[in-house]
């Protein structure tokens, strides 16, 4: 670069190749520019021009700008043009982020636009909901095309390698709600209905419900990961090119073996939590396991257990369709796959635990 001084004003004299590999030698023998007055920055003898140099230009206009200066180009190819054209456009829409952070107005459009976000979202989930249901209803009037290693293989992933953390989990539950119950009911003298708490508190909505949480985190995220990062190598474009399916083939097996594992899974959720309330129950109250068994059997409807497990289906469900419809709208680049696997995470733990209140309520409505 060189600088000339004109009668109309300064002339930057661009020449050679601007791009990445040449910017730290161009930085360094970059002549002092007039920080005010008119510049004109001839590009007729630039022989190269990639992003990094674009920018480059790009950021000292700006900057030049800002001091007073009156910058023009001259001499670029409708090719360079477009580039800086480019480049100035997409720096400007950081620009426009941090404008647009500020005010009660700015506020106010991005609630707007979240809320319609919002809504979008759901209405394709929802139509990504009724193509799976369709799809297990063709699986189970044609056997045939459900894939059986695939079946298998998620239901090991899903469920057989959850057990021990779902277990421990439990547990640990079980032992927390009897040292806390027996806390406060020995205030009351009370300290035999520990049992009834254990007891209800587990089998009726902590054991399959933070289950479901555990799973949801885990088996749910590893779907969206898994299924994002075929959508990136266009593995799913192949799958459709060759007359697959993607739906029947990677998502029908991944909900059916949530299906079939989260009801296991809670079951052991609770076998443990109320080993552990009975081994608390033991240590702190001297309840022996004969009588909190006795009273268990005793004091506890068969319906509470029954409750847990009828909502095990529908949070396998809710699960499995985030979990792969959040894989299916991967796109762009990698950083896509770590934002929507967060999202469906967070989606799934949180439409459980609506569902876990809406059966609350109904079942309480009906008496149960």
């Amino acid at each position: 670069m060189s600088i000339e001084k004109g009668t109309e004003g300064a002339v930057l004299q661009v020449s050679g190749a601007l791009v990445v590999a040449a910017l730290g030698r161009i930085e360094r023998a970059m002549p002092s520019l007039p920080e005010s007055g008119a510049l004109k920055l001839d590009l007729s003898r630039l022989e190269a021009l990639d992003t990094a140099g674009a920018w480059f230009l790009t950021q000292l206009i700006r900057r030049l700008e800002r001091e007073g200066a009156t910058v023009s180009i001259e001499g670029a190819t409708g090719a360079q043009h477009a580039l800086l054209a480019t480049v100035a456009e997409n720096l400007d829409v950081g620009d426009r982020e941090d404008e647009r952070a500020r005010g009660l107005l700015a506020w106010l459009a991005r609630l707007g636009e979240s809320t319609a976000g919002a809504y979008q979202v759901f209405v394709e989930l929802m139509g990504f909901l009724g193509l799976i249901i369709a799809r297990l209803v063709r699986t189970l009037v044609q056997p045939r095309r459900l894939r059986l290693t695939s079946l298998v293989h998620h239901m090991q992933e899903a469920g057989l390698n959850a057990v021990p953390i779902v277990a421990l989990m439990a547990f640990l539950i079980g032992v927390v709600l009897a040292f806390q119950g027996a806390a406060q009911l020995r205030q009351f003298g009370a300290e035999v209905f520990v049992v009834d708490l254990i007891a209800i508190s587990v089998l009726r909505e902590l054991g399959i419900l933070l289950t479901a949480i555990i799973v949801a985190g885990r088996s749910g995220s590893a779907y969206t990961a898994a299924i994002g990062s075929m959508k990136l190598r266009e593995e799913i474009d192949a799958m459709r090119t060759l007359g697959l399916d993607p739906a029947e083939v990677l998502v029908v097996p991944r909900v059916l073996a949530l299906l079939f594992m989260l009801p296991i899974l809670g079951m052991i959720a609770n076998f443990a939590g109320l080993l552990g309330g009975i081994l608390m129950s033991w240590i702190e109250l001297g309840v022996s396991p004969g009588m909190f068994v006795t009273r268990l059997h005793q004091n506890t409807d068969i319906w509470h257990l029954a409750i847990g497990m009828i909502k095990a289906p529908f949070f396998a469900v809710i699960i499995g369709v985030i979990g792969c419809f959040e894989g299916m709208r991967v796109s762009g680049s990698a950083e896509s796959v770590g934002r929507l696997t967060t999202t469906s995470v967070v989606l799934a733990i949180f439409t459980v635990i609506v569902a876990d209140a809406i059966f609350s309520v109904f079942f309480a409505e009906l008496g149960v």
